[in-house]
């Protein structure tokens, strides 16, 4: 069994928490139990349902899993847009996440065809 820890797409979850975290941290005050904690819990979701795919015995979970990790990585991305459409966040900072959400996307996509196959040729 892999291990979740070396997974690229683990490691850019855990390094996408991190940035978020800290930009959070600029987030209003009346924030906190919107956008702020929703963010929060999408951006965790991440790593979060990568570490528990690979964990489970069937590829098929696996892969569910996965997808809930990639639909949890589109909602961090829509909601800093939001930010940024509420001006909360600046575009610049809008765009540096963009470039690390667009390269996990790639890497979860190739994750998940991976098991697909896997779980085809069976």
């Amino acid at each position: 069994m892999t291990s979740y820890k070396k997974l690229e797409a683990w490691k850019k979850a855990m390094l996408l928490i991190k940035e978020v975290y800290f930009v959070c941290k600029s987030y209003p005050k009346e924030e906190l139990f919107a956008l702020t904690s929703q963010t929060k819990r999408a951006v965790v979701s991440i790593a979060a349902n990568i570490a528990e795919g690979i964990g489970r015995n069937y590829k098929k979970d696996t892969i569910q899993f996965l997808h809930i990790a990639r639909g949890s990585l589109y909602e961090v991305e829509t909601l800093l847009n939001i930010a940024v459409m509420v001006e909360i966040i600046q575009e610049e900072k809008f765009r540096a996440f963009e470039s690390i959400i667009d390269e996990e996307i790639r890497i979860l996509n190739g994750l998940i065809n991976s098991y697909e196959i896997r779980t085809e040729l069976k």
